[in-house]
């Protein structure tokens, strides 16, 4: 008798349903979204495999609003330059939320100071010694760290830094000056954070005091500068990104790489609309998500889709086309920018930028109505008990 018994009900064709694996023979003319169909066919080349296809086909659809969440040492490995710019100019991405430190690394590319190809095997003890600085076989001058605290700290002593905004408009401002520098040194295309400013791509930052960023904005703090970062303002302005995209026939879409911070600030604006506000949502449509952490340790990073059902973050209906793909997002992450672009057509941009304050009033008036719709049932309930008798 065979171990793996039989689902009551289903026959043996009802399994053997999927695509025959019968690939042809890798020739080395072909495309990167072409060897993906072809070879990449079973265990995590599959679900890779899956996930283009899921980006490409459904999440790229006019109708789906794309939120990317970003971990790891992404942009000191270049992937600023090869695969963020390139997706947000084709409008395969509508916003973004970073940690501080890829925005901050991001602002050296802006501001022409170099990132090197090194080693992880060299001797840490006299890479300090001699002023290098190591992210594993990424090597740069310590002096690249120091050119960059001092122009972020030059740009957020400006006048129209000094007062509370959220960590999008922060970003905004500073891509705006690291545009600047940009064309000032004859360069282009180089920063995210430039990129972002041109095309109205707002970004966050789920914990804006852990960074290089952070850190250099708190200096100013101690000298008097009057700029903070509206923690609430994020929340808020992020929760009505998603509520927008998502109604009448719109669709949110999630892009996850990494974990971390980012994606439960990307992933917890499902709770915060149904469960904080009180309104109506079913969830985020698409999740797709590249990550090397497992979900047995009980960490958020890995997390899985079905996991984010019971909170609320992910429409259930839509669980069955959710992708996970458990692998390096360095390598991941190209192969699948590279598909997309090569099978789909560039999306018009949405700018949402400029949108954040109608899109928020948009989220307080639905919000109002939900707290008006309370107070009438408090009042109900209160008269339906009848006057408190003196006791």
């Amino acid at each position: 008798m065979s171990d793996h018994a039989a689902e009551p009900g289903r026959s043996s064709a009802s399994y053997l349903r999927g695509e025959r694996i019968d690939p042809e023979a890798i020739t080395g003319q072909e495309s990167a979204a072409d060897l993906i169909e072809k070879a990449y066919l079973a265990y995590n080349a599959g679900r890779l495999r899956e996930a283009c296809r899921l980006f490409s086909d459904r999440m790229l659809a006019p109708e789906v609003t794309v939120g990317l969440s970003i971990t790891g040492a992404l942009t000191p490995a270049g992937l600023g330059m090869s695969v963020l710019i390139p997706l947000m100019e084709a409008g395969f991405v509508d916003w973004i939320i970073s940690t501080g430190a890829n925005l901050y690394h991001d602002a050296h590319f802006g501001l022409g100071l170099a990132m090197h190809r090194g080693t992880p095997y060299a001797d840490d003890v006299e890479l300090h010694a001699q002023g290098v600085v190591r992210i594993y076989d990424v090597f740069f001058d310590f002096g690249v760290l120091l050119s960059t605290d001092n122009f972020i700290r030059q740009v957020s002593a400006r006048p129209e830094f000094q007062r509370s905004m959220s960590s999008a408009e922060y970003h905004y401002l500073l891509g705006g000056y690291v545009r600047e520098r940009e064309r000032a040194l004859g360069l282009s295309r180089r920063s995210l954070l430039s990129v972002a400013h041109e095309l109205d791509v707002p970004i966050y930052t789920s914990s804006p005091g852990d960074s290089s960023i952070g850190l250099n904005v708190a200096e100013q703090a101690m000298i008097g500068s009057k700029l903070r970062f509206d923690v609430s303002a994020d929340v808020n302005e992020t929760a009505a990104l998603v509520y927008n995209a998502t109604r009448g026939d719109g669709r949110s879409g999630v892009f996850i790489v990494g974990g971390g911070s980012p994606k439960n600030f990307l992933l917890q604006t499902e709770p915060q609309i149904q469960e904080i506000l009180g309104l109506d949502d079913r969830g985020h449509d698409y999740f797709l998500q590249l990550t090397d952490a497992r979900p047995d340790t009980g960490g958020l990073s890995g997390a899985t889709p079905a996991e984010a059902v019971s909170w609320g973050k992910i429409d259930p209906t839509m669980l069955p086309s959710s992708v996970v793909v458990y692998g390096d997002a360095t390598l991941t992450f190209p192969l699948l920018t590279a598909y997309a672009l090569h099978r789909h057509p560039p999306r018009p941009l949405r700018r949402l930028y400029p949108k954040r304050e109608p899109m928020l009033d948009r989220l307080r008036m639905a919000y109002r109505e939900v707290m008006i719709g309370r107070d009438a049932r408090a009042r109900e309930a209160e008269e339906a008990v009848g006057p408190k008798r003196a006791g």
